[in-house]
């Protein structure tokens, strides 16, 4: 936990930080608050983050205009208190120090908004769960 904020760090992983764990970390914030400090990053970050996304997660009120993606740090590992992989078999720079979570969503590279809906709602479910669990 953050020393200076008294919250869990939560760290949503994918491989491009466009699609998955954008999802995740937007939904996370949008449910809980601030509850946690929310992260989310990839092993190889995509440009931009993924448009159909932005407008999927805009459809609940949730603006991600403007956030870049990025890529995962061996300090982000350390310091996550949970970090939460979107893809099976996800090579990381290091071991995580906290809790890790595996989640299995397929990649939304290439998919528009309306296909993106039914992801958003299941990770969305992923997400409540995880947050009423923490």
């Amino acid at each position: 936990m953050t020393a200076r904020e008294g919250k869990q760090i939560i760290l949503f992983l994918c491989e491009h930080n466009a699609g998955r764990s954008q999802l995740a970390a937007a939904l996370l914030a949008h449910r809980t608050g601030d509850r946690f400090e929310i992260r989310c990053a990839g092993t190889d970050p995509a440009k931009h983050a993924s448009d159909a996304v932005a407008a999927s997660l805009a459809e609940l009120g949730i603006d991600i205009g403007g956030r870049l993606p990025r890529r995962v740090t061996e300090e982000d590992l350390r310091e996550a208190d949970v970090v939460v992989t979107m893809k099976p078999g996800l090579a990381l720079p290091a071991q995580p120090a906290g809790k890790r979570v595996g989640w299995s969503f397929p990649d939304p590279l290439g998919w528009d908004a309306e296909g993106i809906r039914p992801l958003r709602d299941q990770i969305d479910s992923a997400v409540r769960e995880l947050a009423d669990n923490l």
